[in-house]
């Protein structure tokens, strides 16, 4: 793999070549899987169509949102217990064959525990910021192809809907595929230290919640991801309450977009360098701010320049926040802590667009400032919630540890433990010992 300072400085190309076949299989995957996420898109007219009311269309569309949420719970157990191929192979199986709208939603999420879980044990800790930028890419790509797709599929079928059902299966069937070709059985964490760690108890999300600067971490992220999908909710309500024309807002969703897969991963060659705190301190700021801006007198420029500072957001700091649960608690739990993270995530997402737009039939243009707050909190939280990788050694044992002063000790065990000479970590410039290859 190289020299842990060739290691430390590893640019997109050599990341990604170096990686095993497994990390890029991940990739294509979670691409294939998200090109093909496009029944979601048209549920609402599918549902419609078949007789139902615009109320129990909403429903449906909910029940799928709701069971993704509850998917990645379960994904987090099935990735420590299963193993990330076959928890996927389970998700993308069940996701061809069930029908039932909230079971589909429930089961095609289960993924994705695994696929980050798995990104995690083959990547050396000072890659893993830049392999996540690489899965995001994969997602947002995906993302953008996937109405297109859709809308041909929906054109091109007389019935209209039956080839969007039928597409979906096909492309999960896809992605099952890649996953029993490429993904290992099993994987042993560079994160295990000891074969007694190995044997010892699997756990569960019990465990997850008594790590206290964990949770804070996960509060950060439900409040941050809620605000982050205002744009989506609740600014178009202001847009067309304050009479500005929807081509602005249709510009601004489009330059995030834009942005985000022209520059997240370059930029991240540098982003992958700085302190976590740092980066997601200020990753968190920034949303709020962007969030804030929009308060302003509302026109053209509010509206460009405050989803520029939320992107910016976004394009410098979603790699490290979707990095750092990896990391952030002892190897047999990595799998309940990418998923809790994940829950969060989508749970905020999922909430968010409730409470603004409740919030703005209370309070009009004047909800942006409230919105803004809740982003506020999400910064110290989030700093808080960040320990560094020393700390989260001595965490390996008891997640509610890992208080100053418990650290050092641990670090050097690792040190020792490995035989290596300590490293320097992209997260706090600690020093840490270099684990070998898996």
């Amino acid at each position: 793999m190289g020299t842990p300072q060739q290691s430390a400085s590893a640019g997109i190309w050599a990341t990604f070549t170096e990686s095993p076949v497994a990390v890029k299989a991940i990739f294509g995957g979670v691409f294939v899987n998200r090109v093909g996420g496009f029944l979601n898109i048209f549920l609402v007219l599918y549902l419609i169509a078949e007789g139902h009311s615009a109320a129990q269309a909403a429903l449906g569309l909910g029940s799928y949102g709701l069971g993704g949420v509850v998917g990645v719970l379960i994904g987090g157990v099935l990735a420590d217990r299963l193993g990330a191929r076959n928890a996927t192979v389970l998700s993308m199986s069940s996701s061809a064959v069930l029908i039932a709208i909230g079971a589909v939603g429930l089961v095609s999420q289960i993924f994705r525990p695994a696929s980050a879980t798995l990104l995690s044990e083959l990547t050396p800790e000072s890659r893993q910021v830049m392999i996540f930028a690489m899965y995001r890419f994969g997602l947002n790509i995906g993302a953008t192809v996937a109405p297109l797709l859709g809308f041909a599929l929906y054109n091109l079928d007389h019935q209209r809907f039956t080839l969007l059902f039928w597409g979906e299966a096909l492309v999960a069937l896809v992605y099952a595929a890649i996953a029993i070709v490429a993904l290992p059985r099993r994987t042993t964490s560079r994160a295990v230290e000891s074969p007694a760690a190995a044997a010892g108890p699997a756990g569960g999300y019990r465990d997850v919640l008594r790590d206290r600067r964990y949770l804070l971490y996960l509060i950060a992220t439900l409040l941050n991801a809620g605000v982050y999908t205002q744009y989506l909710s609740t600014l178009p309500l202001d847009v067309k309450a304050e009479g500005v024309p929807v081509f602005w807002y249709t510009v601004a969703v489009a330059l995030n977009g834009v942005l985000v897969i022209a520059f997240e991963l370059p930029l991240t060659k540098l982003s992958q360098r700085w302190p976590f705190k740092l980066t997601v301190g200020l990753t968190f700021l920034l949303v709020a701010i962007g969030v804030a801006t929009y308060g302003l007198p509302l026109g053209p420029t509010v509206i460009i320049v405050g989803t520029l500072i939320w992107t910016t957001a976004e394009v410098i700091g979603a790699p490290t926040v979707f990095a750092y649960p990896a990391m952030a608690g002892p190897a047999h739990l990595k799998g309940r802590y990418i998923g809790s993270f994940q829950f969060m995530f989508g749970l905020g997402q999922a909430v968010g667009p409730m409470v603004g737009g409740a919030l703005f039939t209370q309070l009009g243009h004047g909800v942006w400032p409230v919105l803004a707050l809740f982003g506020l909190l999400a910064a110290p939280l989030g700093l808080a919630g960040v320990r560094s990788p020393a700390k989260q050694s001595a965490a390996g044992s008891d997640p509610g540890a890992g208080e100053p002063g418990s650290s050092a000790a641990a670090d050097e065990h690792a040190a020792v433990g490995t035989g290596q000479p300590p490293v320097e970590s992209p997260i706090e410039g600690v020093a840490i010992a270099e684990q070998s290859q898996p």
